[in-house]
Parts: structure tokens; C-alpha cells; sequence
């Protein structure tokens, strides 16, 4: 058991500030109501401890206990489920718009708003989508067509240049990798983690090739293979980041359920024993 300290009282001192209270009543009278305030200080002060499982730990900050300096979890809150939620709400209707439900579409450009709140990856993603940045009126290389948009950046006419879909196509080959990364390290996890890594590197996968086909469509818009390949691609893609916002909303559902000690606790699947950490390995090794 892992043993999570609100209160740095060792149990002397609880011992000290009982006896020191007692011996400051009058005539030494420790019955009545005197006593029943003692008790009630115990009781406070010896609540300071809290154990708590390394298993709950995990699930409630999504890593595993580590010695920390400073007392920040005990003076803040629980910040996990705050980014889980910027996550869930960013990647669930894009995973939406990919599949074309309900006539939805524009790789996620509607959510352009929700991409800037939450940051991280979805900054760069919402930056690609907004025409101030120029990130596709860049590719426009026609005097003439840039000449239509009166020098304003974001020429529409660069989501059609090959070069950009090729390129933006890259960074998602390289998303893909470093989710890769994380799909090996989520082993030590949960199989919710697991499952979030793992189809996030086939999305990622399935969205730079759908790049890559577009990019050969706009080269030469006969080719019609290319084309079916690249929407084939993009509801595949939206297809595996739905199983990935699922299995983020599972674990945002367990993390509350757990930090409010609610009755019903659902499981996450804890991996944390399948591979053992090189610190377990090396008590063993000194054991022997």
C-alpha cells in the first residue's frame, strides 16, 4: 500500500499534544466533556494519513507514485481529468467530422475554438486550419491566383497544392511515432492507455495517408484510385480516434468515480505487474 501523507504528523507528536492538553485541564479532570474534546483532537490529527492503493493512485493521475518534493498535490487539486476533458472534447467530434456523420465534414474546422483552448497538439492543428497563419497560402506559387486574395494570407487555392498535403501529411507520419513511443510505455499503464495509444498510432497512420493521397490527386486529378484511397483513409482514421475518444472517456468516467470515493468503481486494467520495473528487478536481484 502506498501511503499518501495530507498532514506531516508523526504519531509522537500526536501523542505530545494529547498528553500537553491534558495536562492543562483543570485538577487533571479528564472525564466529561474535556475528554470528549481530547478524543475529537485525536481523531484530527491522526486523520492526516490516508492510504490509498498505488493501483488508485495511477488511475487518478494517470502515472505511477513518484517521490515528489513539496506539498502541491496536497495543496491543489487533481489536474488529470481537467486535461483529459481538453483531449476528450477536441478528438471526439473530429473523430465525427472524419466519418461524415450526420453530413459533418471539413477535416474539423468547426472546432477551430476548442483545438486553441486546449492546446498541445490541437495548437498546431488549429493553426493549420486558420488563415492568418498562412500555413496553406504559403504553397500558392501562381502570381495570378495569389494575386486574387489582394495580399490577405490563407489563399483557399494552397489546400490544393500537393506540396501541402504532402507536407502537413509528414507530420502526421511523425504524430504516429511518438504515439508509437507512448504505446510502449503504456504497458507499465493500464489496457485503457493501452488501447488509446494504440489507435491513435493506426489514426494518425490512416490520416497522413490520406494526405499523401490527396497530394497525388491534386498533381494529377485523373487519378481516381488516389481519390477513393484518400476517403477511404480519412473514415478509417475518424473510425480509430472514436475507439480512442471511447476508451478516454472510460478512463475520465473512472478517474471521477474514484477522486469522489464513489460506491461503483469501474476498472481501468492495470498492466503495471505484466512488465516489472527495473527498481522491482533490482530488489529482487539484492534479495538474492
Amino acid at each position: 500500500m502506498a501511503t499518501a501523507h495530507p498532514q506531516n504528523v508523526h504519531p509522537d507528536d500526536t501523542r505530545f499534544e494529547k498528553e500537553e492538553l491534558t495536562n492543562h485541564r483543570p485538577n487533571g479532570n479528564t472525564t466529561g466533556i474535556h475528554n470528549d474534546s481530547g478524543d475529537s483532537l485525536t481523531r484530527l490529527r491522526t486523520a492526516g494519513s490516508l492510504n490509498i492503493s498505488p493501483e488508485l493512485f495511477e488511475k487518478l493521475y494517470l502515472s505511477p507514485e513518484n517521490r515528489v518534493k513539496g506539498d502541491l498535490r496536497k495543496t491543489f487539486g487533481n489536474p488529470t481529468p481537467i486535461a483529459l476533458v481538453g483531449f476528450l472534447l477536441s478528438l471526439t467530434p473530429l473523430a465525427c467530422d472524419l466519418m461524415g456523420w450526420r453530413g459533418a465534414g471539413g477535416t474539423g474546422a468547426a472546432s477551430t475554438g476548442a483545438y486553441f483552448f486546449f492546446g498541445a497538439f490541437w495548437l498546431t492543428f488549429g493553426a493549420t486550419l486558420v488563415p492568418s497563419f498562412n500555413a496553406y497560402g504559403a504553397y500558392v506559387t501562381d502570381p495570378a491566383v495569389a494575386a486574387q486574395q489582394m495580399g490577405n494570407p490563407g489563399n483557399p487555392a494552397g489546400l490544393q497544392s500537393p506540396a501541402f498535403n504532402a507536407s502537413f501529411a509528414f507530420f502526421l507520419v511523425f504524430m504516429s511515432l511518438i504515439c508509437f513511443v507512448f504505446l510502449i510505455c503504456s504497458l507499465r499503464t493500464n489496457i485503457a492507455f493501452f488501447i488509446i495509444f494504440l489507435t491513435l498510432v493506426c489514426a494518425f497512420g490512416c490520416l497522413a495517408g490520406a494526405y499523401f493521397n490527396l497530394a497525388l490527386v491534386y498533381a494529377n486529378p485523373t487519378n481516381l484510385a488516389a481519390a477513393t484511397r484518400a476517403s477511404r483513409c480519412v473514415v478509417a482514421g475518424g473510425a480509430f480516434t472514436f475507439v480512442t475518444s471511447l476508451a478516454g472517456w472510460w478512463i475520465f468516467l473512472a478517474i471521477m468515480l474514484a477522486s469522489l470515493d464513489f460506491p461503483v468503481q469501474i476498472p481501468v486494467g492495470d498492466l503495471s505487474t505484466l512488465i516489472k520495473g527495473a527498481s522491482d528487478q533490482k530488489a529482487k536481484v539484492s534479495e538474492a
